[in-house]
C-alpha cells in the first residue's frame, strides 16, 4: 500500500497554490502557512487545506497584511 502524501515542500505548495516559491515563503514567513523544519520547510497536507479554507476570499497580495478581497 502506497503512503498518502502527507508533506509538501515549499516548491511543491508553491506549485499546488499556482504561485512562485518567493510568494509560498512569504506566506510562511507572515503566519499563514504553518510549516515544520525537517532539513527544509515542510507543510503538512492538513495545513495546506486548512490555509486554503480560511484564505478563501481574502486578498494576501500582501501576506503581512491581509485583507478581504473586494470585487
Amino acid at each position: 500500500m502506497e503512503m498518502e502524501h502527507m508533506l509538501y515542500t515549499m516548491k511543491e505548495v508553491a506549485t499546488i497554490l499556482h504561485v512562485n516559491v518567493d510568494k509560498a515563503n512569504q506566506l510562511r514567513r507572515a503566519g499563514l502557512i504553518r510549516c515544520l523544519k525537517l532539513g527544509a520547510w515542510k507543510v503538512r497536507r492538513e495545513e495546506l487545506e486548512r490555509f486554503l479554507k480560511d484564505s478563501e476570499g481574502m486578498d494576501l497580495s500582501d501576506p503581512f497584511n491581509p485583507k478581504e478581497a473586494s470585487l
